[in-house]
């Protein structure tokens, strides 16, 4: 069975823990998109981890993690992770992989990517991580691939400081190196989760271009990223969050305006409550209300079998909740999302209001103390958001995440 997890808004929405939770049945994970431009905070016996290059299933013992041909990796950032993975005691060692197709971030990179971004007129507000770069590269021809480091006719055409760079870990990558549709054609019957980077609506092609990521962030990606055919796959998850989050410049129509007192006290709180703060770059997310006009179309564009809601504990306390249904624009209300950045940022939210439930939604849905939550048992105002939100999307809601830690996950629909 193979399984695709991606991220349904802008980034950051949990699929991280996801996966990781996803992962304990699973046999092999691969990560098909990005690079360490990415970051997950999974918390599990009270620990807290934050990964950006290697998938979050990693920390089950005796899993298969591989990082695919989408991806573009930092050696030195990847080794620094299993460094502090194997410090902690959580040995990757023999069951860590790398395609032999996935490119590689030199250092180089990163200065290119940061002078790039500040000439714009409009900057972009990447990571600085070099990842645009390492994509831009690829697309130019003149990258240089984990299979590449055994040829020396192309190693002779870097800069020495280059080759000096890859001389550090040419035996380790190499050492990793796989054929992945070769691997996987030999367990198929394996149960695989194929695990995305950023989200659909920083996708290359789908997304809010130009304001997006470099890389395939959509689901169509794990075939190409993952290295088998698009009909491989039996169930797509999208993640999303209760509300919406964004990470550096580009259109957020639900944005919370920090003009009115009120949205402006909401966005505060729930970056505090939600920890609204990127794992890579530490940087305050933007906030609004959850995107219903965007996540369907995110659902659309990515044969969402089945959604995932994440982050609805930061809601208990507040006495209502607002969705947005709709955009008013200069042309009228729209409900589908547009392609057009200037209709995006001219948007206004047009807002639906839910009343909230005033409770600890887990332990209300029977969890807590060594108890299992039950959907059945989540409260009416929050079963009835839900059901609004699989109507409007014409896709229902498999899993209730609340919380960072693997035990605070409610299941509606087993995925596998």
């Amino acid at each position: 069975m193979k399984v695709v997890v991606i991220g349904a808004q802008w980034g950051d929405e949990g699929k991280g823990k996801i996966v990781d939770y996803l992962a304990g049945e699973a046999d092999i994970i691969v990560r098909f998109s990005g690079g360490a431009n990415a970051g997950h905070t999974i918390v599990t016996n009270g620990e807290q981890y934050a990964l950006h290059l290697i998938p979050s299933g990693v920390l089950h013992r005796g899993k298969t993690v591989i990082l695919g041909a989408g991806m573009v990796i930092d050696p030195k950032a990847l080794f620094d992770e299993l460094e502090m993975l194997e410090s902690r005691g959580i040995e990757a060692a023999g069951r860590l992989f790398i395609s032999d197709r996935a490119h590689i971030v030199l250092p180089r990179y990163v200065k290119i990517d940061r002078e790039r971004d500040a000439a714009r007129a409009n900057p972009i507000g990447t990571t600085g991580r070099g990842i645009g770069v390492a994509y831009s590269m690829k697309s130019e021809r003149t990258g240089i691939r984990i299979a590449d480091l055994g040829w020396d006719e192309k190693l002779a055409e870097l800069p020495e400081d280059d080759r000096g760079f890859l001389e550090q870990y040419c035996d380790r990558l190499s050492g990793m190196a796989i054929d992945i549709s070769a691997y996987i054609t030999r367990r198929k019957d394996a149960k695989i989760l194929f695990e995305g980077a950023q989200g659909a609506l920083l996708d290359l092609d789908l997304g809010t271009y130009p304001y997006v990521s470099s890389g395939m962030s959509c689901a169509a990606g794990a075939a190409v990223g993952g290295c088998v055919g698009p009909r491989s796959f039996d169930k797509i998850l999208g993640v999303f969050k209760a509300y919406s989050t964004r990470v550096g410049n580009g259109p957020f129509p639900s944005e919370f305006s920090t003009t009115d007192a009120t949205e402006d006290g909401l966005c505060r709180f729930i970056r505090e409550k939600g920890r609204e703060y990127g794992v890579t770059t530490g940087r305050p997310r933007r906030c609004g209300y959850l995107d219903l006009v965007a996540l369907r179309y995110a659902c659309r564009t990515n044969s969402v079998d089945s959604l995932v809601m994440t982050h609805i504990d930061v809601y208990d306390s507040l006495d209502e909740i607002k969705a947005c249904v709709a955009y008013e624009t200069g042309g009228g209300t729209v409900e589908d999302f547009p392609a057009s950045i200037a209709a995006l940022n001219g948007a206004r939210p047009v807002l639906k209001t839910f009343k909230g439930w005033k409770t600890d939604i887990f332990r209300a849905a029977g969890g807590g103390d060594g108890k299992t939550a039950s959907f059945g048992g989540l409260p009416k105002e929050a079963r009835g958001y839900i059901a609004f939100i699989e109507e409007y999307c014409e896709t229902p809601v498999g899993i209730v995440s609340n919380g960072y830690d693997r035990r605070r996950t409610i299941i509606k629909e087993p995925v596998w």
